[in-house]
């Protein structure tokens, strides 16, 4: 509860309180009580829910406001262009913002209140520029070094090595499905904390929120992650880059339209690849938000989900094999059948959906034949032209790259 009253250019008096839970019917659009604010003009009762007085993202904050300046002959219409009731909302905003910050210095009361809130605190980072950075202070993650608690923005930066300059995060659809991504591989070998925004509106509020005290937020999942490096290491990744260039070219022509390009990758260091998408477009997991919208507009996905660049690890035995395989016969109907199951695997680890999952899992029970040595059937063979069958090399070493994409 935050009671206050406020004098100079205008008076007004307020209550404001903050509850224990969030009602049910918190998110319902517009509905009849929305606005829990009561507006009283020199003691005398106005409005039962004032709308003007509080933004949306506040509407699980109740409380009783009365003015002195307001003229008591009131109607809507003269309300709505009356100044005073915006400075008044500033107020009640900033002091609300306050009382938030009050409540955080009590680690068991915050842990309660973000539970209930959370979202709210976060679309008030999507639509008030004005208190962005004050409701930045309040936000906090689950991260790669913050175990069952949770972790500020704050208590984030305190522990960055030095040689990081940017806060790296990750957006999905669970807790459990972001901690084991390929995306996070790189950052956790160079000992950089990774946080995790698995809320599907973490997605609109850290499109807003561009940076936090001087660093700029950069997703893992998105092109454009740098690393700092020294000369050594850069001259040996162009050495791998070249040297993997021609697989890069076979495996775009390969896909097709599937992917933009394919590059080999600094972000993958365990897996043999990932698909990361453009840094301005939707991110796999916005993709997957958008495509759950019951009202989505499909002409706006065509250009906003973004274009798939395939990002293969170089230092993975899967790779290495694949390029001698590659270089031996561009042709091989092997390589390709594993370029397109490499593909789908990366779709599935890096949070997109599989367009055609029968194909995906004709290939595997495939894969699965080869593993157990039952031979293909003619027959079966006829029927699945469109998937050439995977030649078995002489020296098993085909084999046991089989059971390792297994």
């Amino acid at each position: 509860v935050k009671h206050l009253s406020v004098e100079g250019q205008l008076e007004f008096t307020s209550i404001l309180f903050v509850p224990k839970r969030a009602p049910f019917d918190l998110y319902e659009p517009k509905k009849k009580n929305s606005g829990h604010i009561k507006l009283y003009v020199r003691r005398v009762f106005i409005m039962d829910n004032c709308e003007d007085l509080i933004p949306e993202w506040l509407t699980f904050v109740k409380g009783v406001v009365d003015s002195e300046d307001l003229p008591l002959n009131i109607s809507r219409e003269t309300l709505q262009q009356n100044k005073i009731l915006k400075v008044i909302k500033k107020n009640i905003v900033k002091k609300c913002i306050e009382l938030f910050g009050e409540i955080a210095e009590n680690a068991d009361d915050f842990t309660k209140f973000y539970e209930q809130f959370s979202k709210n605190i976060k679309l008030g980072i999507h639509e008030d520029s004005a208190n962005r950075a004050k409701l930045a202070e309040l936000l906090r993650y689950h991260s790669t070094k913050s175990g069952d608690e949770m972790t500020s923005l704050k208590d984030y930066i305190s522990r960055m090595p030095e040689s990081q300059k940017d806060i790296y995060y990750i957006t999905g659809e669970s807790k459990k499905a972001v901690e084991t991504s390929p995306f996070i591989e790189r950052c956790k070998k160079r000992n950089y904390e990774v946080l995790f925004m698995v809320d599907p509106i973490d997605e609109y509020a850290v499109q807003q929120l561009k940076e936090y005290d001087g660093k700029k937020l950069v997703s893992v999942t998105k092109e454009g992650l740098k690393f700092d490096e020294t000369e050594e290491e850069k001259k040996a990744f162009e050495e791998l880059k070249s040297e993997f260039e021609p697989l890069c070219t076979l495996m775009k022509e390969i896909l097709g339209d599937k992917v933009e390009k394919a590059v080999v990758s600094e972000r993958v260091t365990e897996s043999p690849c990932c698909l990361v998408t453009g840094e301005y477009g939707w991110s796999a997991n916005m993709e997957r938000i958008m495509r759950a919208q019951a009202l989505r507009d499909n002409s706006m996905s065509s250009y906003m989900s973004s274009k798939k660049t395939m990002e293969v690890n170089p230092k993975h035995s899967i790779m290495k094999e694949l390029k001698a395989k590659a270089a031996a016969d561009k042709g091989d109907k092997t390589v390709k059948d594993l370029v397109h199951l490499l593909f789908e695997t990366s779709l599935l680890t890096s949070g997109f959906t599989l367009e055609e999952p029968a194909t995906f899992a004709s290939r595997i029970h495939r894969m699965i034949k080869l593993g157990l040595s039952i031979e293909e059937d003619e027959e079966e063979g006829d029927a699945l032209e469109d998937l050439p069958p995977l030649e078995e090399d002489g020296d098993g070493a085909e084999g046991s790259k089989m059971e390792e994409v297994d």
